[in-house]
C-alpha cells in the first residue's frame, strides 16, 4: 500500500495551467521549509505582493495568478534562473549528510512516529491553537534540520481553532472561516494505482472513513487525516471540523482518529516506528492500537503485547493541573470501546477501563487519557525542571509506594526552532558572529562568539527590531480599527507607539491562572509608569480566550475597556486574532516579554 511520489500535475488538478517552470514553483510552494528559510520570499512577493503580505502562503499565490501573468514572469530569464537555484539549493540541502547521520551513524533508531493534536508550522496551515502546537511544529522543523528520522501524525481541521475579533466594547467574537484543502500547502496521499488512501475505523453503527494528506516539512513529513469523506454519516463528517471544539463525544472521536487512525495510517504507509512519541495525552489510544497490532502479528496476549510495545512509547505531558487532562465517562468509553476491547484486544471492558483509572477497582471512575499514556509508555517527561517536579506530584497516586522524587517522570526543557523565530536583523547579526549553522548540534563556543559583539551592535539590532515592530503594530491596529467599526481610531493607529520607547509584550491564552490582568492590580500606578516623561513604557497585548470561557473573555474586556476609558492607545494596544504572524513580530520586536502565571 506504499504511496506513490506525486508531481505537480497529480495535485487535484488545482493548478490551472501547464507551463514550463511551474513544476519547480509547485515543489517550492509545497515544502513548508519556506516558513523558516526565507530565500524564496522574493519569488512569491514578486508574483503577488498583496496576497503574499496577507497570507504568506505560496500555494495560494500559485493558484491565484493568471496564466498570462505567470508566463510573463517565467519568460524573465533572471526570474527563471532564481527559481532553478532555489530548487537546487533545496535538493542539495536534502541530500547532504545531516547532524544525526554524522553523530549517530550506527543508531538502531530508524523511525520515530510523533503524534500531536495540533501543529504550528505556518499561518498557511491553520491547524494549531497555541503552545502545544508551537512545540510540535518547532520539533518537526528541528528534526528536519538535524536529520532525525521523524514522521508526524495529526488532524486536518476544516475550520481549525477559532479566529478572534474584538468589538469596540472589548467583547471577543469567535469566527470560524473554512480552510479549503485546495488552498493549503498539502497533497493527498495516493496508492500506487492513484487511488486516494483512506483509512477505515469501526465506529458504533457505521464505519468512519478518513481521507489522508501529506505535508512536506523540509526533510520530514507530517501526515494528516480528516473525516470530511462523502462515505461518512453527516454527523461523522464534522469530527475534524474544529480543533478543541464540541463536547466530550466530539473530543473522544477526535482522539480515536488521532491515536487509532494514526497508527492505521502508518501501517498503510508501511512505516514501522521503533518509538511512538505522544505529545500530550490526546493520542494515548495509539497505545492500545499498537499493542493490538503486535498481538495479532505474534499471537501473544494483550498483556504481553503491551509489555513489549510499552518500551517504545514516550509520553510528554504539558499540563500543570489535574483538571487539564482529558477524561471520559465509563458510558462514553463503553460506546466506543466495548466491542474493540473484546474483539480487537481480547480483554474485558473492565480491564481496558483499568488502564485509564486511578483505582482499577473503582467501577464508577472516569477514564483518564494521561493515565493510559503513562501506563502504556516506557518513559514520561515534563517540559521543564519545575514542570517535571509538578508532574511527579500530579501522578504520585499512580506510584503509591514510590517516594515523590523517585516517581519515574523526568523532564526535557522546551526549546524553540530558532530559524523560525529570529528576525532578519538577528539572523544577520548571529550569522556574522557565530556562523550559519550555529543552532545545529551543540552550542559550544556560541557564548564566546556573542561576547565579542559591541554594545553599539547590540543596540542597533534592538532598535531595528523595535522599529519594525512599531511599523507592524500600526499597520495591524489600523486594519483592526476598520474591521471593528471604529473610524476615529484609524487615524490614531498611524501614530501609536514610539520606536525609541521601551516596549513590553504580553501574549498568552487568556485564562485566570495566567493572570493577564495582574498589571491592572494598581491601574493608576500603571498609567504613571506608561506616561513617565523621562522613561516612558509601551505595552503590546494579545491573546485568545476559549469561546466557552466567560472568565477569560472578561479578562480581555477589562483590558480593552481600560485602554479606551483612559485613552491610552499611544501607550497600550490590544491586538486581536493572535496568530503566527503576530507572534513572530512580537517575539522579534519587544524589549521585554511578560509572563505572570500563578504557580500551581
Amino acid at each position: 500500500m506504499k504511496k506513490q511520489t506525486l508531481n505537480s500535475n497529480d495535485i487535484y488538478g488545482f493548478l490551472p495551467y501547464d507551463i514550463g517552470g511551474v513544476d519547480a514553483l509547485a515543489e517550492l510552494a509545497l515544502n513548508i521549509r519556506w516558513s523558516w528559510n526565507h530565500a524564496a520570499d522574493e519569488i512569491w512577493n514578486r508574483l503577488n505582493p498583496a496576497l503574499w503580505e496577507l497570507t504568506h502562503n505560496p500555494w495560494i499565490i500559485l493558484q491565484s495568478i493568471s496564466r498570462i501573468e505567470l508566463e510573463q514572469q517565467l519568460a524573465d530569464h533572471t526570474f527563471k534562473i532564481k527559481i532553478k537555484e532555489l530548487l537546487k539549493q533545496q535538493e542539495l540541502s536534502a541530500s547532504l549528510p545531516t547532524w544525526f547521520q554524522q553523530n549517530h551513524p550506527k543508531s538502531p533508531l530508524t523511525h520515530i512516529a510523533y503524534f500531536s493534536m495540533e501543529y504550528l508550522l505556518s499561518e498557511a496551515l491553520p491547524i494549531y491553537s497555541g503552545g502545544l502546537g508551537n512545540v510540535a511544529g518547532d520539533q518537526l522543523k528541528s528534526a528536519s534540520d538535524l536529520g532525525v528520522p521523524v514522521s508526524a501524525v495529526g488532524l486536518l481541521y476544516s475550520k481549525g481553532y477559532f479566529r478572534q475579533e474584538i468589538d469596540q466594547y472589548g467583547n471577543q467574537q469567535p469566527l470560524f472561516p473554512y480552510n479549503d484543502p485546495g488552498q493549503l500547502p498539502i497533497t493527498p496521499l495516493r496508492l500506487a494505482d492513484g487511488e486516494w488512501l483512506r483509512i477505515k475505523i469501526d465506529f458504533p453503527g457505521h464505519p468512519l472513513w478518513l481521507r489522508t494528506w501529506q505535508v512536506q516539512v523540509g526533510r520530514t513529513k507530517l501526515y494528516l487525516m480528516d473525516s470530511n469523506d462523502a462515505a461518512n454519516l453527516p454527523a461523522y463528517r464534522g469530527i475534524t471540523s474544529e480543533l478543541y471544539g464540541g463536547g466530550p463525544e466530539m473530543r473522544i472521536r477526535q482522539e480515536i482518529v488521532l491515536g487509532i487512525g494514526g497508527w492505521k495510517l502508518l501501517k498503510a504507509l508501511e512505516i514501522t516506528p521503533e518509538v511512538c512519541h505522544m505529545n500530550e495525552g490526546h493520542a494515548a489510544f495509539v497505545v492500545l492500537e499498537r499493542a493490538g497490532d503486535f498481538m495479532k502479528k505474534t499471537g501473544t496476549s494483550f498483556e504481553e503485547a503491551l509489555a513489549v510495545t510499552r518500551a517504545g512509547n514516550l509520553f510528554t505531558t504539558h499540563t500543570a493541573v489535574a483538571a487539564g487532562f482529558d477524561q471520559f465517562s465509563p458510558s462514553l468509553i463503553w460506546q466506543f470501546f466495548e466491542k474493540y476491547a473484546r474483539e480487537e484486544l481480547g480483554i474485558s471492558f473492565d480491564d481496558l477501563m483499568a488502564l485509564g483509572r486511578l483505582n482499577s477497582n473503582d467501577t464508577s471512575g472516569n477514564f483518564n487519557m494521561a493515565y493510559l499514556a503513562i501506563r502504556g509508555s516506557g518513559a514520561v517527561n515534563g517540559v521543564s525542571r519545575l514542570h517535571g517536579k509538578v508532574s511527579r506530584s500530579l501522578f504520585q497516586n499512580l506510584f503509591q509506594r514510590w517516594p515523590s522524587p523517585e516517581v519515574p517522570i523526568g523532564y526535557v526543557t522546551n526549546g524553540v526552532h530558532m530559524p523560525s523565530w529570529d528576525s532578519k536583523y538577528a539572523d544577520d547579526l548571529w550569522t556574522d558572529t557565530c556562523g550559519k549553522d550555529r543552532w545545529r548540534g551543540n552550542l559550544e563556543g556560541i557564548e564566546e562568539h556573542m561576547s565579542h559583539l559591541s554594545d553599539e551592535q547590540l543596540w542597533q539590532f534592538r532598535t531595528q527590531s523595535r522599529n519594525e515592530l512599531v511599523r507592524y503594530v500600526r499597520q495591524r491596529f489600523e486594519r483592526q480599527a476598520s474591521i471593528s467599526g471604529e473610524p476615529e481610531l484609524i487615524e490614531t493607529a498611524k501614530h501609536i507607539f514610539n520606536p525609541d520607547t521601551l516596549t513590553l509584550g504580553f501574549a498568552r491564552r487568556f485564562v485566570p491562572y495566567k493572570r493577564p490582568d495582574l498589571l491592572l492590580h494598581d491601574p493608576q500606578r500603571l498609567i504613571r509608569i506608561l506616561i513617565n516623561h523621562e522613561n516612558p513604557v509601551q505595552l503590546v497585548i494579545a491573546g485568545k480566550s476559549s469561546p466557552y470561557d466567560e472568565s477569560g473573555k472578561a479578562l480581555i474586556r477589562r483590558w480593552v475597556q481600560f485602554i479606551r476609558q483612559n485613552n491610552l492607545y499611544k501607550q497600550i494596544i490590544f491586538l486581536s486574532d493572535y496568530d503566527i504572524q503576530l507572534t513572530e513580530n512580537l517575539v522579534q520586536g519587544v524589549d521585554v516579554w511578560l509572563n505572570t502565571p500563578r504557580r500551581p
